[in-house]
């Protein structure tokens, strides 16, 4: 009897105690409520979302907070760089010390040939080395050697054309916008840094990105990039040159030179056999060129045979009635045209002790006062050679069929796919000093009439110690002319010429619409008499 009572005692004060325990539960969660009256500032808008000024305060205070722990961590890491450069000194002291001693635990031998800061720069040092940046190397072909690509603040001159096939374009690509950019910056900032000042006290102004006049960039796959850069310097003749060079890392500075073009004379030799009517379109663009803008050239004409000769003595004088420019050198040659014995003679004829820059040109070409100065800057006597990639200008009838008329020559030279392409096969144009020349051998004497005797030349500077600088030319162009290849011409030769002929008519699409342009003009002629219907 009192075991049941005891029983129902402890029920009755169980469910007393879990009354009890609800109650002050509930009391404290009413107790615990948020007032509506807070001191914060609601962040709601009337209609109950959230008010911008509240995200943006919040979002201001978490940028603020984040700011600070991005802070605090760099100062940590910065700390622990600094300890670990400490300990990676001590450990190193330690080993020395053991070596030194002969009680080097074994195993530990790898732990003292960890790689160095000086390592690293020892390894950069070897990919300059290797590269084709000081000093050419010896290639077995003209298709071995890699072209570099033209660029300035605006524009990218190229060879390989990938998929756009534009000749000259803007990089599309970021990376490749942004690593010119970068690179035009990193000379600025050597060009205008405390050393440069300490170097050259006669400077006269700070360098800016209007001062760059244009690049030469180009990429060894296995050891890194080079980039050739050319600015303005104090005077119209003034250029300073800087060499950089990205191994697959950190840009280095090669070097940092000023180049005086003041006293760099230019020999441009010209062979030639009739064709007055181009030689006097030559003559033009040399008065405006040479002879009004730049005055250091000497022109030699070599010419072949005797029909014409006294017209192209009448050009002459004629220039120099106008100009009383008299730096001209005319060699008659009475023997078969050879383009090669030409400019071989004409080189060999310079009889003045300076070692002159010796340009060989056509009569079909067309230059300006900015490729003189790459003539100058990019040929070194006993260092490099430059052989310009010159634009090719399509058939004017064919490019302005549409037009009333045809533009004047200088309207036409303009860089673009529809007007031309790159002479990326052709190594006529190129500006080498007279001593590398002699020294090479020159041009295959037995060579005659059209083509070879460029691309013989041009395989010695490649097997040479000499660096050979190929690079598209923005300011020199290649004018249209008719082409006949003479029944003469071997096999092999008269292939090429038929083939540079068919490339210089028109674009693949020009020669497309020609070709298919009876069957375009029945389409358009259905086409206008269905909407007719």
């Amino acid at each position: 009897m009192l075991r049941r009572w005891l029983l129902a005692l402890m029920a009755r004060i169980g469910l007393i105690t879990s009354g009890c325990c609800c109650f002050l539960l509930l009391f404290y969660l009413l107790g615990c409520k948020p007032s509506s009256h807070s001191k914060h500032p609601s962040l709601l808008w009337p209609e109950g979302s959230t008010s911008k000024e509240g995200y943006l305060a919040l979002l201001q205070e978490r940028e603020d907070s984040h700011r600070h722990y991005i802070s605090s961590l760099t100062k940590q890491i910065a700390e622990l760089k600094v300890a670990l450069e400490e300990r990676t000194q001590q450990l190193q002291e330690s080993l020395e010390k053991a070596k030194s001693k002969g009680i080097l635990p074994q195993g530990l031998e790898s732990l003292h040939n960890t790689p160095t800061k000086s390592d690293l720069k020892e390894f950069f040092r070897s990919q300059l080395n290797q590269a084709e940046v000081s000093s050419g190397v010896e290639l077995p072909n003209e298709y071995a050697l890699i072209p570099f690509d033209t660029f300035t603040l605006q524009t990218i001159y190229q060879l390989e054309t990938g998929l756009t096939k534009h000749p000259a374009e803007r990089p599309t690509r970021r990376d490749r916008r942004d690593e010119l950019i970068g690179t035009v910056e990193t000379a600025l900032h050597v060009l205008n840094g405390p050393q440069q000042h300490a170097d050259d006290t006669r400077r006269k102004h700070t360098y800016s990105p209007s001062d760059f006049i244009q690049g030469l960039t180009r990429t060894e796959r296995t050891r890194g990039t080079v980039y050739e850069l050319t600015f303005k310097g104090d005077g119209p003749q003034n250029f300073a040159q800087l060499v950089l060079f990205r191994p697959f890392g950190p840009l280095m500075k090669v070097k940092s030179d000023g180049v005086n073009t003041h006293g760099i004379i230019i020999n441009i030799i010209v062979p030639l056999s009739g064709r007055v009517d181009a030689f006097k379109q030559f003559m033009i663009n040399f008065r405006d060129v040479c002879v009004q803008h730049d005055s250091r050239v000497h022109l030699t004409v070599v010419y072949f045979g005797q029909d014409q000769i006294d017209q192209v003595k009448a050009v002459l004088d004629q220039i120099t009635r106008e100009t009383r420019f008299r730096s001209f050198t005319l060699i008659q040659m009475n023997e078969e045209f050879s383009r090669g014995r030409g400019l071989d003679v004409g080189a060999r004829a310079w009889r003045q002790r300076q070692n002159v820059l010796l340009f060989f040109c056509d009569v079909d070409v067309h230059f300006t006062p900015d490729f003189l100065t790459s003539c100058r800057l990019n040929a070194e006597a006993g260092k490099k050679v430059y052989y310009p990639v010159l634009f090719s200008q399509y058939n004017p009838s064919i490019i302005y069929s549409n037009n009333t008329h045809i533009p004047s020559i200088k309207q036409q030279l303009v860089i673009k796919n529809e007007n031309g392409f790159w002479r990326d096969f052709g190594f006529g144009m190129t500006c080498q000093y007279r001593s590398d020349f002699i020294n090479i051998g020159g041009f295959d004497r037995s060579v005659r009439g059209w083509g070879l005797e460029d691309v013989h030349l041009y395989r010695k500077y490649l097997h040479s110690k000499l660096m050979v600088v190929r690079a598209p030319s923005r300011g020199l162009f290649h004018l249209w002319h008719e082409k006949s290849c003479a029944d003469e011409l071997p096999p092999d030769k008269y292939k090429m010429c038929m083939q540079t002929k068919a490339m210089s008519e028109a674009s693949h699409g020009q020669l497309g619409a020609l070709l298919f342009k009876q069957e375009i003009e029945l389409h358009l002629n259905s086409q206008k008499q269905s909407r007719e219907i």
